[in-house]
């Protein structure tokens, strides 16, 4: 059975190159093409999701409305999918942090398995979240996993094996997928980062306060 799992779209504060963790901020106009052209991605997808679950952040739902909406489907949430908690961080510019978090931000930027952030969470943290929740999952239809940057790291992580220090060398874009197969117990992913859909709404990750 095939699992997506996706990143939302891009947001104002993406844009902004602004920290945002649990704090809420709304699509960007880039960040609506992305749903719309998400929506049209899983419409054409073979086989398209008949299930979506989704972070109950307004960026997650509302990037999975466009595709809810066009395959006639409900959403579900799942607190488990929320994005890592940034602590202190929250609500700042990534130029900022550079500035004045300079040995947290490095180590985070280096070697991100190391970082536990100020009132917020560690990594380690967030591959239980995510382990928890794939032990309760049942795919036992085409399901769509609309998430947060560090969710969907931490969970290709998971289900490759691979080190959460590599956390940084995982691909993952706004309103892009990875493709999973899911046959029993064995989860395989099939395509990392699928991002053809987006064309020229691609957002510039490079600059985002991920």
């Amino acid at each position: 059975m095939i699992l997506y799992i996706a990143r939302h779209a891009e947001t104002t504060w993406n844009l902004a190159g602004r920290y945002q963790g649990r704090r809420e901020s709304a699509l960007s106009a880039r960040g609506i093409q992305q749903g719309f052209a998400l929506a049209e991605a899983f419409v054409n997808a073979t086989p398209p999701p008949a299930r979506i679950i989704t972070s109950p952040m307004q960026r997650t739902r509302a990037t999975a409305a466009f595709v809810a909406e066009r395959l006639n489907l409900p959403l579900e949430t799942d607190d488990a999918l929320i994005e890592i908690a940034h602590g202190t961080w929250e609500g700042r510019l990534r130029d900022e942090i550079a500035a004045n978090d300079p040995a947290r931000y490095t180590t985070w930027r280096e070697r991100p398995a190391d970082v536990a952030f100020e009132d917020g969470e560690s990594l380690r943290d967030v591959l239980a979240r995510w382990q928890r929740f794939r032990r309760s999952l049942r795919v036992d239809v085409p399901t769509l996993i609309l998430t947060h940057d560090a969710i969907v790291r931490a969970a290709l992580l998971d289900i490759v094996q691979r080190p959460l220090g590599d956390f940084w060398n995982v691909r993952v874009e706004n309103a892009g997928y990875a493709i999973v197969d899911v046959t029993g117990e064995a989860w395989t992913v099939i395509e990392e980062s699928v991002s053809a859909h987006l064309a020229e709404q691609r957002a510039a990750i490079e600059s985002q306060a991920l």
